[in-house]
């Protein structure tokens, strides 16, 4: 069955419902063959007590799109995926908007997979670089 790449986001985004995905409302908009977008509104749900985009919300937001990422591109029926090791450094603050991260894979085994995350403000100037781990597991 080939999906259109409105169908893949609509999944994408309906498999995100009762998850921290839809609690800091993290929404998938792109993907292609070696990446995906997802975008996350900077309000005060996701503030530290200074008003601006908490850090612990961007490795959520990083964590989340990386995942994903690797959870896309293996078969779901065999496989499960779970993060190992994420680091990020928070270069700008925030206070308002949208921050967009994309995930894009450095490495893309079979049993690990190493993305570099990007987030980004809507003017496209860079928040945060964060590294993120993953590991394909064989359901038992």
């Amino acid at each position: 069955m080939n999906l259109t790449k409105a169908e893949v986001l609509e999944k994408a985004n309906k498999a995100c419902k009762n998850t921290l995905m839809e609690t800091l409302n993290i929404e998938v908009t792109d993907f292609g063959d070696n990446f995906l977008v997802a975008r996350m509104p900077v309000n005060s749900r996701v503030y530290q007590p200074d008003g601006v985009l908490h850090g612990g919300a961007t490795a959520a937001l990083a964590e989340s799109v990386g995942s994903f990422a690797s959870h896309i591109f293996i078969d779901t029926d065999k496989f499960f995926v779970r993060g190992t090791e994420i680091t990020a450094n928070h270069l700008k603050s925030i206070k308002e908007g949208f921050v967009y991260a994309k995930a894009t894979f450095l490495h893309k085994g079979r049993t690990t997979q190493l993305l570099d995350i990007r987030v980004t403000d809507e003017a496209d100037n860079l928040i945060s670089i964060c590294k993120l781990s993953t590991i394909s597991l064989p359901k038992k």
